[in-house]
């Protein structure tokens, strides 16, 4: 039997990967802070990706179980909106240390389990190769880097018969887009340096979040690219059609295009 390693096991693409895993035959091991559904066929281990030491137990118990696998699957992750100036140092490392340090954590660590000719799955973003939008900045800085860690990695691990899938997915409907919703919501609440530029945005927002898919399709196509004889090396899903025409504009344009529709009004005379 098939065994697979899945991060975020009960997020909106994690648990959808686990079914979908399960369904193709796999056993499979699942990563997470919070308790997913039970599955037969999935074994579940509470651990935080953004411990080593966790991490490290949840290593030192498939490996004890003499564990061999055949792919590991990267679908944890967080998605946060604010403003580059004004988030809190704490908060943007927790960022960092959800979206990129774990995955270069487990990947590290659970190395030594992976046969040959074994997959490595990196769920990265739409926005990963793309121009970022204001306020999308630190979701958008995480998962370009993750993108670029996934190009050099694969060109490591080529060399040791291992290969790695990047999966650059747009909206999902899973609950990381309600949290950034609420997110949003408070960042337009209380920023002082863009009130008006933020309620604005939080429309557009709405707009591309409207066009968001299920995890069971996410799920269907990290399953089709670790089942491929000859995977690509990049997969894409539901990517933005308004997102991708304004990329495909000079950079001086796009931030023209972007000032025009979220631009504070200046006051009138007299006003206060």
């Amino acid at each position: 039997m098939k065994t697979a390693l899945v991060t975020g096991a009960a997020g909106g693409i994690g648990s959808a990967a686990v079914k979908a895993l399960i369904d193709d035959g796999y056993d499979v091991w699942g990563l997470d802070l919070k308790k997913p559904e039970r599955l037969p066929g999935l074994r579940f281990l509470e651990t935080d990706l953004t411990d080593e030491k966790s991490v490290t137990n949840a290593f030192e118990t498939l490996r004890a179980h003499g564990v061999v696998l055949d792919c590991i699957v990267h679908a944890a992750g967080l998605y946060d909106l604010d403003s580059l100036v004004e988030i809190g140092e704490a908060r943007l490392a927790n960022i960092f240390e959800v979206n990129f340090f774990a995955v270069c954590r487990v990947n590290r660590l659970f190395l030594p389990l992976i046969r040959k000719g074994g997959r490595i799955l990196i769920t990265t973003s739409e926005l990963a190769p793309l121009d970022p939008l204001p306020f999308t900045g630190i979701y958008a800085v995480t998962k370009t880097a993750l993108d670029r860690y996934a190009y050099s990695l694969r060109m490591e691990l080529q060399l040791l018969g291992i290969s790695v899938i990047v999966l650059r997915p747009g909206a999902v409907d899973t609950g990381l887009l309600d949290v950034s919703t609420r997110a949003l919501d408070r960042f337009c609440a209380h920023t002082e340096l863009y009130p008006v530029n933020a309620g604005r945005f939080r429309e557009i927002v709405g707009k591309v979040e409207a066009r968001k898919i299920p995890p069971s399709k996410a799920a269907k196509k990290i399953v089709k690219a670790l089942d491929s004889k000859h995977p690509r090396l990049v997969y894409k899903i539901n990517r933005n059609p308004l997102l991708l025409l304004l990329n495909a504009l000079p950079d001086r344009l796009q931030c023209a295009i972007i000032r025009r529709i979220l631009k504070t009004p200046e006051k009138r005379a007299g006003e206060k």
